[in-house]
C-alpha cells in the first residue's frame, strides 16, 4: 500500500516553492499570455474549421462520417495528452515543454495549410491536438505555481478568459475566412499568433519548481489510452449508430473495464501517471463534477441553437453562429472579474450566483424554446454565459486550493482532462436526443426538430439541477487534504 503521502516529495516541493518568489508581475503576465495564444488557437481552429466540412467533403471527396475527424482526432490526441501533464511538468522545465509544444503545433499547422489529401490534413490535425494538450493544462500550472495566493482566483480568471473567448471567435473566423479566401487561410492566420506566442514564452516563462528523473508509469498510461480511445470512438459512432448498438456497447464496456483496471494499478504504483489521492477530498470531487456538467450543458446548448435556429427558425448560417457570439464574450470578459471576487470574498459567492444563473436560464431555454425569438435566445444564452463567467476559473481554483501543492499539476490534469470529454459527450448526447425525435416525425423535420431540442433542453434542465448540488458540496464542504 501506498503511504498517504511521500514526505520527502513535499519537503522538496515546499523548499523550492519558498526559493521562488509568488508575485504578480509582467513575466507572468506574460507567461500566461504566450501559453494562452497556444491554448487560444488550438481552440479556434477546432470551432473554426466544423463551419468548412461540406467544403472538406466536396474538396477531398470523403463523406461526412471521415470529415467528422478532424475533430473527432484532435479531441482524441487532445485527450490522450493532457494527462501527460503532470509527469511532463516533473520531470521538464516549463520552458522546454512549452517550446516543444509551439513547435508541434507550427509544424502542424503548416502541415494542414499546404495539405495536399485528407489523410495529410488529418495528421496534421493529430498533431494540433499533441500541442494544445500539452499547452492547455501548463497555463494553469504556471499560475498555481507562480501567482500570489491572494491573487489566485484573477489569475485563473485572465487564464478562464482566454480560453473561453475562442469558440465565441472560431465559428464567425471559420466562415468569414473559408467562404472569401479559402479554408486553408483558416490555418495561416494562426501563423502569426503562434509567432507572438512563442516569443513572449522565450522571454516570460519562468521555472517555479524542480524538476527530476522519474519514471514513467507506462502500464497505468496505456490503459488510460486505451479507455480514451475506446471512449471517444464510442461517442463517435453513437451520433451515427445510436447509443444501444453493439459496437457503441461494446466499446463503453472496454472503456470502463480499462478505467477500472487503470484506477486499480495507480492505487499501487509507487510513481502513477495521475496521484488519484486528489479524489479524496471532496471539495476537489464535486468540484470536477460541477465543471464536467457545466462543460456537457455548454457544448449541448452549443450544438443546439444554431442548429434549431437554421432549421426550424430558417435563419442563414452567419445569423444561427452569432447567436452564440454575445454570450461568449460576456462570459469570457467576466472571468477575471469573478476571479477577483474570490480573491476577496472567498469561492462560495461567485459560485453560487454563477450556478443559480445556469439554473435559471436553462429552465427558461426549456420552457421557451418551442415560442422563443432569435433575439431572445441570443438574450436568455448571454444569462447562461454569465453562468460560465462567474464559475469555470472559480470552481477550478476552489477545487485546487483544496489540495497539498504537491497534487495541483495532478488535479490540473483531472479538470483539463474532464473538461474536454465531457464537451463531447454533451454535443453527442443532445444530437442524438434531437435525431431521435426527427426520425419520429420523418415527414416533419422542422416539427422533428423542435419536439428533439425542447426534449434536450429538458434534459439539460435536469443535469443543471444535480450541477446545483455539486455546487452546494464544492463550496460548502470543509475536508481537505493535509
Amino acid at each position: 500500500m501506498k503511504p498517504e503521502f511521500d514526505s520527502e516529495r513535499i519537503a522538496d516541493s515546499q523548499h523550492m516553492e519558498q526559493q521562488f518568489e509568488r508575485k504578480l508581475d509582467l513575466k507572468l503576465i506574460l507567461s500566461v499570455i504566450a501559453a494562452g495564444l497556444m491554448s487560444f488557437t488550438g481552440v479556434v481552429v477546432e470551432t473554426a474549421l466544423t463551419v468548412t466540412f461540406p467544403t472538406l467533403m466536396d474538396q477531398f471527396g470523403v463523406d461526412i462520417a471521415t470529415v467528422q475527424w478532424i475533430t473527432t482526432g484532435y479531441l482524441l490526441m487532445l485527450a490522450v495528452t493532457i494527462p501527460l501533464s503532470s509527469f511532463l511538468k516533473k520531470r521538464f522545465p516549463m520552458k522546454h515543454l512549452f517550446l516543444f509544444a509551439v513547435a508541434v503545433f507550427i509544424v502542424a499547422t503548416v502541415t494542414c495549410m499546404v495539405a495536399p489529401s485528407f489523410s495529410i490534413l488529418l495528421l496534421g490535425r493529430l498533431l494540433q491536438g499533441v500541442g494544445a494538450g500539452i499547452a492547455l493544462p501548463l497555463m494553469f500550472n504556471i499560475v498555481l505555481e507562480q501567482a500570489p495566493f491572494d491573487k489566485m482566483g484573477f489569475m485563473m480568471g485572465i487564464a478562464s478568459l482566454i480560453a473561453a473567448i475562442a469558440p465565441a471567435v472560431g465559428p464567425s473566423f471559420g466562415g468569414l475566412v473559408a467562404s472569401t479566401l479559402g479554408w486553408q487561410m483558416i490555418f495561416a492566420f494562426l501563423l502569426p499568433l503562434l509567432l507572438v506566442s512563442l516569443l513572449l514564452g522565450i522571454y516570460a516563462i519562468r521555472q517555479s519548481s524542480e524538476t527530476a528523473h522519474i519514471s514513467f508509469d507506462r502500464l497505468g498510461y496505456l490503459l488510460l489510452v486505451v479507455c480514451f480511445a475506446c471512449f471517444v470512438f464510442a461517442i463517435n459512432s453513437a451520433s451515427s449508430e445510436g447509443w444501444a448498438s453493439v459496437r457503441v456497447v461494446v466499446l463503453f464496456l472496454v472503456c470502463l473495464a480499462s478505467l477500472f483496471l487503470f484506477v486499480r494499478h495507480e492505487g499501487v504504483v509507487e510513481k502513477p501517471l495521475i496521484d488519484l489521492d486528489v479524489f479524496r477530498t471532496s471539495k476537489f470531487t464535486f468540484s470536477v463534477l460541477y465543471l464536467i456538467l457545466l462543460q456537457f450543458i455548454c457544448l449541448g446548448i452549443g450544438f443546439l441553437l444554431p442548429n434549431y435556429s437554421q432549421l426550424v427558425m430558417g435563419e442563414n448560417a452567419l445569423t444561427a453562429g452569432c447567436i452564440l457570439l454575445p454570450g461568449c464574450i460576456v462570459g469570457a470578459v467576466l472571468n477575471p472579474f469573478t476571479g477577483r471576487m474570490l480573491d476577496s470574498h472567498g469561492a462560495a459567492l461567485p459560485i453560487m450566483i454563477g450556478m443559480t444563473c445556469a439554473v435559471i436560464s436553462t429552465a427558461l431555454f426549456a420552457i421557451f424554446i418551442p415560442v422563443a425569438s432569435t433575439a431572445a435566445l441570443t438574450g436568455i444564452y448571454v444569462f447562461f454565459a454569465v453562468a460560465q463567467g462567474f464559475t469555470v476559473g472559480n470552481i477550478m481554483t476552489n477545487g485546487l486550493r483544496s489540495l497539498p501543492n504537491e497534487l495541483n499539476a495532478d488535479g490540473n490534469a483531472v479538470f483539463s482532462t474532464f473538461q474536454q470529454l465531457a464537451g463531447a459527450v454533451g454535443t453527442s448526447a443532445v444530437s442524438t436526443v434531437v435525431a431521435a425525435a426527427q426520425l419520429s416525425l420523418p415527414d416533419d423535420m422542422v416539427a422533428g426538430t423542435r419536439l428533439g431540442t425542447s426534449n434536450a433542453f429538458m434534459m439539460l434542465l435536469v443535469l443543471s439541477l444535480v450541477m446545483a448540488l455539486c455546487a452546494c458540496k464544492a463550496v460548502l464542504s470543509r475536508k481537505t487534504l493535509s
